[in-house]
């Protein structure tokens, strides 16, 4: 990929008009207009600049209130987030306020419009997944996310939820950075949950673009967004998957903790304690993308398996890309060393590793495996279904939970049973994160042409989806898949003749989106309601 043109648009004069005179003719002085990230104006202390390698300070003397009235005259009001802008910019001036409510402090950030920032993950954003963007406070996140708007809005219906007016700009015209997209804006901060609601039940879009997802309601939101198969394009503040996991409002953007007892003998199996933490439900967000700087940032691919890999006390493999001085695009594939802090008990190493001897370097187009959903399905198999030496299908699980896999075959009747050696077994059943490692147990069942069953985790939804698909029970009206169609298709006649409202029965993510987009079909809407593993859509009339 040749050099990239990025193109700054930042109307730097609007905001230098509103600072007081000779504070806007010192940074006009200083020059470095493409560098500076905001100016503090904090009463009773020397005004500062703060740019993007160092802080300056304006003068020795004192802010005073003259001055800080001189700016809160000049610019717009200030909403309950204490947060105002300059209409048809991008900048932002957030307020400090005293006990009395009066304004004491102000910080004025530089807001820019950065065309071309998004061709580091374009390809990501165009796949069509969810996509969460991390990092820290003024790291770049809102510049991605509303060039990720333009672009997306090319050939898609796109909705942007913006609660500060910080990606369309201040007042009712958004900027023209956002090119076709439209956007909401949100009245009071704390019903920007309800705004999330509200644009995909009135306005049909096929992509959401959400800035700052920081309280649990947001969390529900994007989850019953992305339940009713709308794309979200959404940030939060986090240095990395591993501290996202430890944030109880926010862990369920990709999938939650939740702890689990393990038999006696499941326990000695998996070597571990008998309570493990495993993830809770499907992750909302497919992609996650951890921002270190602006020319550097960390992809997880695959959320759900990463979020495994490290509940279980290993290394998710993930994808370093970065800048370098010519503008072309760098990717190298990572697989970290252990490091010194620990997740569940288990060492892992920080995302700001350097790349290692381990990594390899591979060309920056999209990568197939980087946007392809993994698959529950064998890793090898040697035929159609395995032989079976019975009427019954022996299954030898290593490292998959037996209580679960009891439990699932025992609720189909499936005619298969779990036996303890490769010699009685049909089929070898494992996880891909065991797989991986090529223990002795998996190269003896390939040697012995025994074919190799791989979840994608150890879950109970995994092991379900396993079973449907190996006893072909999905094509039947046993599947749970054509049982919840059914069940659905009932729901809406039962509505359309009367009812004002029909609660369905718990599913898993991927059967309630089915169930969201046959509601959507019969002109209805719906809505997903309660927790994993009892999490169920509800049907009611518009």
């Amino acid at each position: 990929m040749g050099p990239e043109t990025h193109v700054i648009v930042d109307d730097l004069e609007a905001l230098l008009d509103v600072l007081p005179p000779g504070l806007a003719g010192v940074l006009r002085a200083l020059g470095r207009r493409d560098d500076l990230l905001e100016v503090i104006l904090d009463l009773g202390r020397v005004p500062t600049a703060r740019y993007t390698d160092q802080e300056v300070m304006l003068r020795e003397q004192e802010v005073t209130r003259q001055e800080i009235d001189y700016v809160v005259e000049r610019v717009g009001q200030f909403d309950a987030d204490n947060r105002a802008g300059i209409p048809r910019t991008l900048h932002r001036i957030a307020a400090v306020r005293n006990r009395r409510g009066d304004v004491v402090g102000l910080t004025c950030r530089v807001g820019r419009a950065v065309y071309g920032t998004i061709t580091i993950i374009q390809d990501l954003i165009t796949s069509g997944k969810s996509v969460l963007l991390l990092g820290r406070p003024a790291v770049g996140k809102t510049t991605m996310l509303r060039e990720a708007a333009r672009v997306l809005a090319e050939n898609r219906r796109v909705i942007i939820v913006d609660t500060s007016n910080e990606i369309g700009g201040d007042g009712d015209i958004p900027h023209p950075a956002i090119g076709r997209a439209r956007r909401m804006q949100v009245a009071v901060p704390n019903l920007q949950h309800e705004v999330m609601i509200e644009a995909v039940e009135n306005h049909n879009p096929e992509v959401i673009v959400i800035d700052e997802i920081g309280r649990e309601l947001e969390a529900e939101a994007a989850r019953t967004i992305a339940e009713r198969g709308v794309q979200l394009i959404a940030t939060a503040h986090g240095n990395s998957l591993e501290n996202l996991l430890l944030n109880p409002t926010l862990s369920d953007l990709v999938g939650g903790i939740e702890s689990v007892t393990l038999s006696d003998e499941e326990a000695r199996r998996r070597g571990t304690q008998k309570t493990v933490l495993e993830r809770r439900s499907p992750p909302t967000f497919d992609i996650l993308v951890e921002i270190q700087d602006r020319q550097r940032l960390i992809v997880h691919p695959d959320v759900a398996s990463a979020v495994d890999t490290l509940l279980r006390g290993g290394l998710p493999r993930t994808q370093l890309r970065t800048r370098n001085a010519a503008g072309e695009i760098e990717t190298t594939y990572i697989t970290p060393e252990p490091g010194r802090r620990t997740f569940n008990g288990h060492s892992f190493q920080a995302a700001e590793t350097e790349p290692r001897s381990r990594q390899r370097s591979v060309p920056s187009e999209p990568a197939e495996e980087l946007i392809q959903p993994p698959t529950y399905l064998p890793i090898e198999r040697a035929q159609e279904h395995p032989k079976r030496t019975s009427q019954t299908l022996a299954i030898h699980p290593y490292g998959v939970a037996r209580d679960r896999l009891i439990a699932a075959l025992e609720s189909v009747n499936a005619p298969a049973r779990l036996v303890d050696s490769l010699s009685e077994a049909d089929l070898l059943l494992t996880t891909r994160q065991i797989y991986r490692r090529r223990p002795g147990i998996i190269r003896d069942a390939e040697k012995s042409g025994l074919p190799v069953y791989a979840l994608r985790a150890n879950t109970v939804a995994q092991i379900e989806v396993f079973i449907e698909d190996l006893f072909e029970l999905s094509n039947t009206e046993d599947g749970a898949l054509t049982r919840a169609a059914r069940e659905t298709e009932e729901a809406i006649r039962r509505i359309h003749n009367g009812a004002d409202e029909v609660e369905l029965s718990p599913q898993n993510a991927y059967i309630r989106r089915r169930q969201h987009e046959m509601a959507r079909a019969a002109n209805l809407e719906s809505e997903s309601t309660g927790r994993e593993p009892h999490r169920r859509v509800k049907i009611y009339r518009p």
